[in-house]
């Protein structure tokens, strides 16, 4: 069992029993480890303490979030600024498929992809000459599924396996930022109708730290009254997490579905949103 797994199970478990405010011996044990050994996996992962990560995803919280983040979004949109957090802002540049290419379903191209563990699980990510063309976790379908969902989005395409070449991606995509160090700039090349273009494209802006809602992101692209629309084409979303439609939730505050799954969508929120600095850790 990987960080990952041992968090998604913990959130599991707090989904179930949250009304009964399990301390830090009960969550320790449920994964097996003493609850030294968890604090410290847990705040080494998270950056904050259980508690602390949690109160991050109350829907209070999150609802807060929207209220306050309202001018915060649109400045940071006008300003091309970045959020703070543990996980960089990528710097993406997102090409479309011509209608002739989505036609030939990808004849004549490789797609290189290979099977990768991220901090949030296993995934496959696939990638031509022109750029990152798809990245999904591995769910209970197993790699097969992944594999068949790749291939029924290019089903023309030559696929060749290469687990090593796609880990090295993948520490572009998830690695850490360091102080001073560049952002990595990836290439995205996707398939998909001008409107769900127009929807990923406005997904980019979303600065990390940052929620929006189904009607905000509508009106972002300027169709108001498609926020149905716009929630089919953030979820046909080829590339999880570098288009992140993990930040999109309900109007609610109720964080919603997710292309992988509720529970990694709360972890991946949680660890954006929680405070990083070293005072949260030792907290």
């Amino acid at each position: 069992m990987n960080d990952y797994e041992r968090i998604a199970n913990v959130i599991r478990f707090l989904d179930r029993h949250h009304t009964d405010q399990p301390d830090l011996h009960q969550l320790a044990g449920f994964v097996g480890l003493s609850p030294f050994h968890f604090h410290r996996l847990f705040s080494q992962w998270a950056g904050v303490t259980p508690k602390d990560f949690l109160q991050c995803l109350t829907v209070e919280h999150v609802k807060q979030l929207l209220r306050d983040g309202e001018n915060v979004f649109d400045t940071a949109l006008d300003a091309g600024l970045s959020g703070p957090g543990r996980l960089h802002d990528l710097c993406v540049t997102l090409e479309a498929a011509s209608p002739g290419e989505m036609k030939s379903g990808g004849a004549g191209m490789q797609i290189d992809y290979g099977f990768v563990d991220t901090p949030f699980g296993e995934a496959l990510i696939a990638q031509s000459k022109r750029g990152i063309c798809h990245l999904t976790f591995v769910d209970r379908r197993g790699r097969d599924g992944a594999r068949d969902l790749l291939r029924s989005e290019w089903p023309n395409a030559k696929l060749n396996r290469s687990d090593a070449q796609m880990a090295e991606l993948c520490a572009k995509i998830f690695t850490e930022l360091r102080d001073g160090s560049a952002r990595p700039n990836l290439r995205a090349f996707v398939r998909g109708t001008p409107f769900q273009i127009r929807v990923w494209r406005a997904l980019l802006q979303i600065p990390l730290g940052s929620l929006t809602t189904y009607r905000r992101l509508a009106e972002l692209i300027g169709q108001a009254k498609a926020a149905r629309a716009v929630g089919s084409a953030v979820g046909a979303n080829p590339i999880s997490f570098i288009i992140p439609c993990h930040r999109v939730i309900r109007e609610t505050g109720a964080l919603g579905n997710y292309g992988g799954g509720r529970i990694r969508k709360q972890v991946m929120l949680g660890w954006e949103l929680s405070p990083r600095d070293s005072s949260a850790v030792a907290a």
